[in-house]
């Protein structure tokens, strides 16, 4: 996910999207470990930025299905 990408955006997703986006940015994570594992890693702050963007996704998942329960 880019960084221009804010939360206003994902709000508006369905939730289908944002579990196709959520896969994305874990297969993203997975290969930021391996390049920071490997030495590779040049862009350190794109790991925090992942992590965070994986739980501000999972949180409007989870209020959503709560939304919907309700």
């Amino acid at each position: 996910m880019k960084t221009a990408k804010r939360l206003s955006d994902l709000k508006v997703m369905s939730v289908d999207l944002l579990q196709e986006e959520l896969l994305k940015l874990k297969k993203e994570q997975f290969n930021l470990r391996f390049q920071r594992a490997t030495g590779q890693l040049e862009n350190t702050s794109r790991v925090t930025e992942v992590r965070k963007d994986i739980a501000r996704i999972k949180t409007l998942q989870r209020s959503k299905t709560a939304s919907v329960s309700a």
